[in-house]
C-alpha cells in the first residue's frame, strides 16, 4: 500500500465537505493535499486506531503525545487551519460530523478502520492523567492535580520559561523581551497592591517564588507564599535563600484553605484560580476575604473563558484536563467579579491583558524549541511534545478571543465602606489613603 494518504485526504474531505488545507504524510510513505501547506504526517498506524476507538480531540491528542503525529513546517498556521476547519466550524457542522448514525461518518470510520486495521489502539501514553477518584476539588485531590502539572522537573521550567521562573502572564512593552514583561509585570502587582515597607502579603500559589522575591526586594514586603507543589517550594527557598530574603519570605507547602494567620496587608493570586473550580470559587473568595484586613487588597490574576449561550453545556478541553491541567476549568470574567462581589468585596479595577498573553506564549514555546533536546532529556519526549502543543494552541486561543486573562483588583471595604483607595487608579503611583 503506497496510497494511503491520498485515500485519507478522500475521506477527510468526504467527512467535512470541504478541502483538507493541509498536506498528509502517511506510513507508508505517500504524501497528497495542497502544494507548500504545512504536512501532518502520521508515522503509525496507531494514530488510526487511537482515533477510531476514542474519537476526536483525546484520540489525536494521544496520537500526538505518543509521537504518532507530528507536523512539520509553521506549527501555528497549521493549528491555526485545522481549527479553523474543524473546531470553528459552529454547531451546526460540529453537529453534523459526530453522531455515529451520520452515513457519512460511518463511511469515514469505515476507510479508516481500512488503513488501520484490526487491532486494538495502544494503551494512553504515560503522560496522561490516569482515572481520577474521590470528590472534585478536594484537598487531597487537588494536590494530585497540581503535582501532575508542576512536578515535571524544575530544570525543565527553567528551559521553557527562562531565568524570571514566572508561569503567567507577562506584561509587554514596545520592544520588550520576556524577562522585562515578567519583571514589570510583578512590579504592576506589587503597584496595584499598593504595597510599602513591612505589609504582609500573602502570595496564594506562589510557584517557584519569582512574586514574593520581587514584593520583598523592591517594596520591602513581609510575604508568605504557599503552594501545593513540593518541587516548586524546595526552588524557591533556595532563590530567597540565595537572595539573603529568608528573614522577609516563608514559603509553605499548604493548601490556601489551611492557611489561618490573617489578617493580611494584601493577597496576590496570579494563575492560581484557574485550578480552584466552580464549585469551590465562592468558598475561595470567602477564604481571601478573611484572611484581609479592612482596606487590604486582593490582585485576582486569572484566565477567562468567552461566555456559553447555555453554560451547563460547558465542558472541559479533553486534552487540557487529560495532560495539561487537571481538573482545570475557566470562568467567565463577569462570573469572576460577581462572586467576588458577593464575596463582599469591592471592585475596584479589571484590566485585560489578553494579548500579553499570547506573547508570552510564543516567547515560552521558542524557549522549548530551542531547548528541545535538554528538555526531552529532562522530561520525557511526551511531556515536551505535550507542552509545544497545549501552549502554541493557547497562543492563538488568547489571539482570536476564545479565552483571554484578567487582573481584577478588589478592596475588603473598612468600616463605614471607605475603600482607602485614591481616586486615580490607572497609573498605579498612588499610595493608600484612609
Amino acid at each position: 500500500m503506497t496510497d494511503a494518504a491520498l485515500r485519507l485526504i478522500a475521506l477527510a474531505e468526504e467527512l467535512l465537505g470541504e478541502e483538507l488545507p493541509v498536506r498528509i504524510r502517511a506510513w507508508d510513505g505517500s504524501e497528497s493535499g495542497p502544494a507548500g501547506a504545512p504536512v501532518l504526517v502520521i508515522r503509525n498506524r496507531r494514530a488510526l486506531r487511537r482515533l477510531l476507538w476514542k474519537p476526536g480531540e483525546l484520540g489525536l491528542a494521544r496520537a500526538w503525545v505518543a509521537g504518532e503525529l507530528d507536523i512539520e513546517g509553521d506549527l501555528y498556521e497549521a493549528l491555526d487551519l485545522m481549527a479553523s476547519l474543524i473546531w470553528d466550524r459552529g454547531g451546526e457542522a460540529k453537529d453534523s460530523v459526530h453522531p455515529v448514525r451520520d452515513p457519512k461518518v460511518r463511511a469515514f470510520a469505515k476507510g479508516l478502520l481500512q488503513l488501520a486495521g484490526p487491532w486494538l489502539p495502544p494503551p494512553p501514553p504515560p503522560e496522561e492523567v490516569r482515572r481520577r477518584t474521590g470528590t472534585l476539588h478536594t484537598k487531597r485531590r487537588d494536590k494530585e492535580a497540581i503535582s501532575h502539572h508542576y512536578d515535571v522537573g524544575n530544570d525543565f521550567y527553567e528551559l521553557v520559561l527562562g531565568p524570571s521562573m514566572v508561569y503567567s502572564c507577562a506584561y509587554w512593552e514596545n520592544d520588550g523581551n520576556l524577562e522585562d514583561a515578567q519583571r514589570d509585570k510583578l512590579d504592576l502587582v506589587c503597584r496595584k497592591l499598593a504595597l510599602e515597607e513591612g505589609d504582609r502579603l500573602l502570595d496564594v500559589g506562589c510557584g517557584w517564588g519569582s512574586m514574593a522575591i520581587h514584593a520583598a526586594r523592591e517594596y520591602g514586603a513581609r510575604v508568605t507564599g504557599v503552594t501545593l507543589s513540593v518541587e516548586q517550594a524546595a526552588y524557591a527557598q533556595k532563590r530567597i535563600a540565595e537572595e539573603g530574603l529568608t528573614d522577609r519570605i516563608e514559603i509553605r507547602v499548604q493548601d490556601y484553605r489551611d492557611v489561618r494567620d490573617g489578617p493580611y496587608d494584601a493577597i496576590s493570586s496570579i494563575g492560581m484560580a484557574e485550578h480552584v473550580g466552580s464549585v469551590r470559587f465562592r468558598a475561595y473568595a470567602d477564604d481571601l476575604y478573611a484572611l484581609l484586613k479592612p482596606g487590604g487588597r486582593l490582585l485576582n490574576h486569572q484566565i477567562a473563558r468567552r461566555p456559553e449561550k447555555d453554560e451547563s453545556a460547558y465542558h472541559v478541553d479533553e486534552f487540557i484536563d487529560a495532560y495539561v491541567f487537571p481538573d482545570g476549568e475557566l470562568a467567565p470574567v463577569g462570573r469572576t467579579v460577581t462572586t467576588l462581589e458577593e464575596a463582599g468585596f469591592e471592585v475596584r479595577d479589571v484590566e485585560s491583558i489578553r494579548e500579553h498573553y499570547a506573547l508570552t506564549l510564543r516567547s515560552w514555546v521558542a524557549n522549548l524549541e530551542k531547548n528541545w533536546d535538554r528538555a526531552v532529556r529532562r522530561s520525557s519526549p511526551g511531556r515536551a511534545r505535550v507542552w509545544r502543543l497545549y501552549m502554541a494552541a493557547a497562543a492563538l486561543s488568547f489571539e482570536h478571543n476564545k479565552i483571554g486573562v484578567n487582573q481584577v483588583l478588589v478592596v475588603r471595604p473598612a468600616e463605614g465602606g471607605a475603600a482607602r483607595m485614591p481616586l486615580r487608579t490607572r497609573d498605579w503611583t498612588g499610595s493608600a489613603t484612609g
